[in-house]
């Protein structure tokens, strides 16, 4: 079932316009296209899709909530579960906070705002300069990087999706919304290094956690000026275009955004707002150059879920857009391994090239090497120096 959407084309953004933006961010989109129906992601289709849902995977989710099965496997006891649980605690409960209204904020659903607009609105002469004051607050209330880009209508949902039914609904936004501000909240090196595991799932729970209050925060203080402000994490669009046109990273093999400070290591959120702003463009620093001569991510994927080719169009998937011609995983596989191991993975992040602690010069300089026709050099050294491989968790907890 499909419910009918408004087309959402700002001002500042006509379909006309595409091919240009799409030119600069990288992007090839096909007339075939497709909106994305959220109901199709892999975490929906686990409550309604008979050949993903199962006992195993309902209990994947209730295991925030629920006591989870803790085993004597580093990474997997009962303290590593805890701190996973707890660095989740903040985005499950604003997920959780108006459950009874059939809502899931942050998740199938934006967040609800506090308080409207002020009726006396700011006046703004100079985009440029509010756009680095936004930014500058942003980074205030915890990101870690911020870029604004217009309102492209076809990251957003065709539909959202019923938290209590799964069933298709409107995916409504406000009238007059114009641009993006998208925001990275970057994920602990350490942890991530200790993937697969539950500890290091703590390290997307601090990421999910700090978005979830970064987006409240920053929300409200562009409706205290009196401009629209629709605070989204995982609901709403799709996130990875738009922090690519908002000029935060490129697309890599591994189906994450690669940063230029953090690698893959980056959740992104957004606000969808009116106040007049400047907009990024894509830093390109040479991520697909780089991706197409690397298959680290792909060879060391347990279920084998990763693409080893070049990019495509339409591989055969329900959780992938239609018409867009990109690396694309096999979902079904990835979430099978993470039901199996009770826990998510991100073993293609955690051996990427561009997983590295980039505040230290050498890295940087590996970083460098990445962007140039050296690349194989870099991969090479990578690999010969044993970077990407898994750090056990206890020595997280032992350092």
């Amino acid at each position: 079932m499909k419910t009918e959407q408004p087309n959402y084309y700002p001002s500042n953004h006509p379909p006309d316009d595409f091919a240009e933006a799409d030119r600069a961010a990288g992007f090839e989109v096909g007339a075939d296209f497709e909106r994305f129906d959220q109901r199709n992601d892999m975490f929906s289709r686990a409550f309604w899709d008979d050949g993903v849902q199962s006992k195993e995977a309902l209990a994947f989710f209730r295991s925030h909530a629920d006591r989870p099965a803790s085993r004597q496997a580093d990474g997997f006891t009962q303290k590593d579960y805890a701190l996973r649980n707890a660095a989740w605690a903040v985005a499950d409960d604003y997920a959780d906070r108006n459950k009874a209204n059939g809502l899931r904020e942050g998740f199938q659903d934006p967040q609800e705002p506090r308080y409207p607009p002020a009726e006396q609105k700011l006046k703004i002469d100079d985009p440029a300069a509010m756009t680095l004051e936004i930014k500058r607050v942003a980074h205030f209330f915890g990101a870690h990087m911020a870029g604004v880009t217009a309102l492209d209508p076809r990251w957003l949902y065709a539909t959202r999706t019923e938290v209590r039914s799964f069933e298709p609904k409107p995916n409504d936004l406000p009238d007059g919304l114009t641009n993006v501000i998208v925001m990275g909240h970057g994920m602990d090196y350490d942890l991530v290094n200790a993937y697969p595991s539950a500890l290091a799932g703590a390290a997307v729970g601090m990421g999910y956690s700090g978005e979830a209050t970064t987006v409240a925060q920053l929300s409200q203080y562009i409706r205290n000026l009196g401009y629209q402000a629709v605070g989204s994490m995982n609901d709403t669009a799709l996130v990875i275009p738009m922090a690519i046109q908002a000029g935060l990273g490129e697309y890599g093999r591994n189906q994450m955004v690669i940063t230029k400070d953090y690698g893959p290591r980056v959740r992104f959120s957004k606000i969808f707002t009116d106040m007049p702003l400047a907009h990024d463009q894509p830093k390109p620093f040479g991520v697909t150059e780089f991706c197409n001569v690397c298959r680290r991510c792909a060879d060391a994927c347990p279920p084998k879920a990763l693409p080893f080719g070049p990019p495509e169009v339409g591989r055969a998937n329900r959780s992938a857009i239609k018409g867009v011609k990109k690396w694309t995983a096999d979902c079904e596989k990835c979430f099978g391994f993470w039901v199996k191991m009770k826990s998510d993975c991100a073993i293609c992040m955690r051996v990427c090239p561009f997983n590295k602690d980039f505040r230290k010069p050498i890295m940087r300089l590996a970083r460098r090497l990445a962007g140039t026709r050296l690349r194989r050099l870099m991969l090479w050294l990578d690999i010969k120096l044993g970077y990407g491989k898994r750090i056990a968790p206890n020595k997280w907890w032992n350092p």
